[in-house]
């Protein structure tokens, strides 16, 4: 879990160093842009997971295939040189994180309040719809609402709203159930 912590923080750093840098050259809607995009990709590509997270491949390799990647999708020339910069310090595993970190600096930089909804299956237009409009009314104003499948929940669904948590997830109803039995 220390690890965890470890490498949040540390993916933060390069997502406010990215930040301040695509602030500066007033090129934040296109790096964002490029990292929703990678980000799909992350989800998507089981391949370029293990490229990234796998210490079987050396920072070269790692830098060639986020080249690869950004040349492909055509990402723009300040998300490509910082891919270049993740991958040569070692740090190309921390790719998501850095995503999450990014996204919520931005955000936050436009008033924004950012939540992500899993669910064990994609949500139905008219789920989404709902979703939306109970978090807008507990929260008084529109979320960014990023959503994200995830069978090991089995059920249900969990949001996820700055620190909060809402944990209304089958998987989370059975270990509860689970730990009452074990104290009794």
């Amino acid at each position: 879990m220390a690890d965890d912590s470890k490498a949040s923080n540390v993916g933060g750093r390069y997502a406010q160093a990215l930040f301040d840098l695509a602030n500066e050259q007033n090129q934040l809607g296109p790096v964002e842009a490029d990292l929703k995009s990678l980000k799909a990709m992350l989800a998507d590509s089981r391949d370029l997971r293990v490229l990234l997270s796998s210490p079987a491949f050396g920072s070269e390799e790692k830098s060639k295939g986020l080249q690869a990647v950004a040349a492909a999708a055509q990402l723009s020339p300040t998300t490509r040189k910082f891919l270049g910069l993740l991958a040569a310090n070692g740090r190309a595993s921390l790719l998501a994180s850095v995503i999450t970190g990014f996204e919520n600096l931005a955000a936050k930089a436009r008033g924004a309040i950012a939540a992500e909804v899993v669910t064990a299956v994609p949500l139905t237009d008219a789920q989404a719809m709902g979703v939306a409009a109970a978090l807008r009314q507990a929260l008084g104003r529109d979320p960014e609402i990023s959503t994200r499948v995830d069978p090991a929940i089995l059920g249900g669904i969990r949001v996820k709203v700055g620190s909060r948590l809402f944990d209304a997830s089958l998987k989370s109803k059975l270990d509860q159930m689970k730990f009452a039995l074990k104290r009794a």
